[in-house]
């Protein structure tokens, strides 16, 4: 019953993890875009400045998803709480 349970709780948490870690990274990709998007409407002539920037952004934003699932992988695959 014990075992059943912490299975249980190792999914729920791997199930967090990712949903978390992706819903924080939408919103950052979000935020990035409505940034760039606000900065090139003001400004045009900052575009290729600005775009490298964005993509930094975004790629710093998405690696917070990545983690979210190798956590969650980790849990599943590789917990060393379930024997």
């Amino acid at each position: 019953m014990e075992s059943n349970l912490m299975l249980g709780l190792v999914c729920v948490g791997a199930a967090l993890s990712i949903g978390l870690a992706g819903l924080g990274a939408g919103i950052g990709i979000g935020n990035v875009g409505n940034g760039a998007t606000q900065g090139l409407a003001r400004n045009p002539e900052v575009q290729p400045k600005l775009m490298t920037f964005m993509i930094l952004g975004m790629a710093l934003a998405e690696s917070v998803a990545i983690y979210g699932l190798v956590i969650s992988l980790i849990l599943l695959y590789a917990n060393p709480l379930i024997k």
